[in-house]
């Protein structure tokens, strides 16, 4: 990481971008009649250039499809609405024109532009929005927008579902004698795989980004991060990476500027790397995070098909579960990515402490394996040794934990 970056891990959240509000109410969008903070709305007066990265789900939650069309429109962007506890997802032609009406009526609430925000929904799939309770909440957000640490809170804990704490990262570097802030929330803990995962990620910068470059950049960041982690292999209806820059700083990022545009690609690769690792760290129920290595594989979809065989394999999470160094797991999860592994030229380590040389156990170090799998948090590198492609995944074990959490609602 670039010395002249500052990383503030938690921060207040996007309130921490000059020129944005924030605003977190609660409005009981899961009609249990319990006070639970449960919409988010994010506005910047000053108008935004905006990217976004979507599921790749067949089946996509209303404000996704809603979404993908107001990136499209090409439009100027002043901010959004999210709310928890009801995803919008498999709700029909009901479903659309309750997201246009959040949508419209967080505008209004904000005093925004028609067509200038996106909406995000979260939570559980198949229920009409309870849009009475949501009519209140935005109206209530609207009139809480401003740019206090105390909202910015808000916002961040009222995206949550089952996560078990907000998730909140802020960058900050100095550019000629001006400060640029990239700030980011998000949400997840179960249903975690890419493309991307059951998750929502919101990025703000007061830096200038031209849309196609921003878009470029957000890119960039989400396939080194969001798209490289998993909790239990199940893809979601919901999943949104938004990215708004309203260019209060004075500092445009150009690709003509190498060195600006290498420190802003930076600064947004790890607030979404942190936002990613919290994700995973705050999966259900796990108990154990495992950062595994693919290395020496022959091309970029070798090494992900290997790393994703491995981090989905439910007798390797299990394994990880147990604490026990059961290595066979994984050699056996490598193999039937069936990308043409060599045995015999395969290093496989724990932490440092090698478990495979070339193929060969290297038992003598049983008792390290067992020490190290014992603990929180770890790592494994599988090296092919087949050419010089690789590929990171963050994964979890799959604890009893999870599958009780995850029985019933």
């Amino acid at each position: 990481m670039s010395d002249a970056i500052q990383v503030n891990d938690p921060s207040p959240g996007l309130g921490d971008v000059p020129g944005f509000l924030t605003a977190g109410t609660a409005c009981d969008v899961r009609n249990t009649g319990k006070e639970r903070l449960d919409l988010a709305l994010v506005y910047s007066p000053t108008a935004c250039t905006a990217a976004g990265v979507f599921t790749t789900n067949d089946v996509k939650a209303a404000p996704v499809l809603v979404d993908q069309e107001v990136l499209a429109s090409g439009k100027p962007i002043h901010g959004f609405v999210v709310n928890s506890g009801n995803a919008n997802a498999c709700t029909g032609t009901q479903g659309m024109a309750d997201a246009r009406e959040m949508l419209t009526l967080s505008e209004q609430a904000a005093g925004a532009p028609s067509g200038s925000f996106f909406v995000c929904s979260t939570g559980r799939i198949g229920r009409v929005m309870p849009m009475a309770n949501l009519r209140k909440g935005i109206a209530n957000a609207g009139s809480a927008l401003d740019s206090s640490t105390t909202q910015s809170d808000k916002a961040a804990n009222a995206i949550l579902t089952s996560d078990t704490k907000p998730k909140t990262v802020t960058t900050r570097f100095v550019w000629q004698s001006k400060t640029i802030t990239v700030s980011g929330m998000g949400k997840g803990a179960g249903m975690i795989e890419p493309n991307m995962a059951t998750m929502l990620a919101f990025i703000a910068t007061n830096a200038s980004v031209a849309q196609p470059l921003l878009q470029q950049v957000l890119i960039a960041a989400n396939a080194r991060s969001f798209n490289g982690i998993t909790v239990d292999g199940d893809m979601s209806t919901n999943d949104t990476v938004l990215l708004l820059a309203n260019g209060m700083s004075g500092i445009e990022v150009a690709s003509e500027n190498a060195e600006l545009l290498s420190l802003f690609q930076e600064a947004v690769d790890i607030v979404c790397r942190k936002l990613a690792e919290k994700i995973v760290g705050d999966g259900e129920r796990v108990t154990k995070f495992v950062r595994l290595f693919i290395k020496g594989a022959p091309t970029p979809t070798a090494a992900e098909k290997v790393a994703r065989a491995i981090g989905n394999s439910l007798l390797v999470k299990t394994s990880w579960f147990g604490s026990d160094p059961n290595w066979g797991r994984l050699m056996d999860a490598a193999g039937y990515a069936r990308i043409g592994l060599i045995e015999e030229k395969i290093d496989l380590f724990y932490n440092d402490v090698p478990a495979l040389l070339q193929g060969m156990p290297q038992d003598a170090n049983l008792a390290q394996w067992k020490s190290i799998v014992t603990q929180k948090e770890f790592s494994i590198t599988l090296n092919l040794n087949l050419g010089e492609a690789g590929f990171d995944l963050l994964a979890t074990d799959l604890s009893t934990g999870y599958v009780d959490f995850n029985k019933s609602e």
